[in-house]
């Protein structure tokens, strides 16, 4: 019988039932009505007749067939069973896809993001790190074969760009994700272990939020915030902000819901929060000034502060920070987050309020989850007083003259 060729192949003709044209050593192809080509191949297992797709022309070639026809018998011939060796295979193959960097790397983000109780917002930035600086490179590869000079050259890459701190963050990241590899055997050694930031990276120099403590230079910024020419939506922003000294990110991305202004409380999602549980924010009277005046601008739903092209998302990251340097104030004179440094300085210092009053109204989490219990209920009365008591002081401080001593609320 002659063997195929491209040319035969290609001549042949679908009909009403599918049909079979043989090449040699079991290959052939069968031609289906739809007008599809199948290869199969013939071979004798532990004395019963077998076959085995190996393909589709003209995906498969002719050449490439016949290969896999020779392989096929090479296998028999070695007393391997074709078909049992590739569901081996498929196995083999599934489980490497399952054990790339990029499955344990997701794997060990929606555990530890679950564990630990990460925001929504610090999942996506962990996520973010890794789609943009390590998937591209080394996430196809199976986990166990990434080396450290894989992930060196991945923070190289970031490091070249100027993203020292993201470098930082990205080996801390990939550190993570090994030892949750090696946890559950799936490596032998966790190769960013020998990776040490200081011998690795360029040192991080350690920034503070700049802010102004002084009380009298802090009034001048409250003038200035007034009369801030641009919109009001980000001037109430400003002013709520230096009242609450929330985290920017938390006030930017505020929403009516959360507010009770009979009540006068914001209570933040544990969701949105660093430490994963509900905060509250106590509203002096003046926060509520702010808050029913913008009410009928962008309440009763949706955002606080939305931007003005698209209500749908909040102001952005950035638009506090500008606003401060539309009024001349530089990033290292006093930053959108500085508010929060200015508002404990003075607290601190004025004496009259209990330190874990001030840092639970900061938002700092407790290492002790009993403390943190108590000093949630316990400190909340203080903490009303204590709000009122520092939105009158600035009252007086925007006022300017003498500079009063900080007194308790009555």
């Amino acid at each position: 019988m002659a063997k195929l060729s491209d040319t035969k192949i290609r001549n042949a003709k679908p009909r009403k039932k599918a049909f079979k044209l043989y090449d040699e050593d079991g290959l052939y192809l069968i031609v289906k009505p739809s007008g599809a080509r199948w290869w199969r191949v013939k071979y004798h297992w532990r004395g019963k007749e077998q076959l085995l797709s190996v393909g589709v022309y003209p995906d498969v070639s002719l050449a490439t067939a016949r290969q896999r026809c020779q392989d096929t018998h090479k296998l028999v011939a070695n007393d391997i069973n074709p078909s049992a060796h590739r569901a081996q295979k498929k196995v083999a193959e599934r489980e490497a896809a399952e054990r790339t960097y990029e499955a344990i790397a997701k794997q060990w983000l929606e555990l530890t993001g679950r564990g630990r109780k990460w925001t929504a917002d610090h999942i996506e930035r962990v996520r973010r790190r890794q789609e943009v600086h390590a998937w591209p490179w080394i996430g196809a590869k199976p986990i166990a074969e990434v080396t450290d000079a894989d992930v060196l050259a991945c923070l190289k890459r970031v490091v070249d760009r100027g993203l020292l701190d993201t470098a930082h963050r990205l080996r801390a990241d990939t550190h993570a994700i090994f030892a949750y590899a090696k946890k559950w055997k799936l490596i032998l050694h966790n190769p960013v272990a020998d990776l040490r930031d200081a011998d690795t990276l360029p040192k991080l120099k350690v920034t503070h939020n700049a802010a102004i403590k002084d009380p009298r230079a802090f009034g001048m910024l409250l003038r200035a915030l007034d009369a801030y020419p641009g919109s009001f939506v980000v001037r109430s922003a400003l002013k709520l902000q230096a009242l609450v000294f929330a985290r920017p990110g938390m006030l930017r991305a505020a929403q009516w819901s959360e507010f009770d202004l009979d009540a006068a409380e914001w209570r933040i999602p544990g969701a949105k929060m660093k430490m994963g549980e509900q905060h509250i924010v106590p509203l002096s009277r003046q926060a509520l000034e702010i808050l029913r005046d913008l009410y009928p601008l962008t309440g009763p739903d949706g955002f606080v502060f939305p931007q003005a092209r698209n209500p749908s998302r909040p102001i952005s990251e950035n638009t506090l920070g500008s606003a401060l340097r539309t009024l001349g104030y530089s990033a290292d004179q006093h930053s959108a987050h500085g508010f929060r440094s200015s508002a404990s300085t003075m607290l601190n210092e004025s004496g009259k309020w209990h330190p874990d009053a001030i840092e639970r109204q900061l938002a700092h989490g407790e290492r002790d989850k009993v403390r943190a219990a108590y000093n949630s209920a316990q400190h909340l009365v203080e903490r009303r007083a204590m709000m009122a008591a520092w939105a009158d002081y600035i009252d007086t401080l925007k006022a300017g003259g003498n500079v009063v001593p900080f007194q308790r609320a009555g």
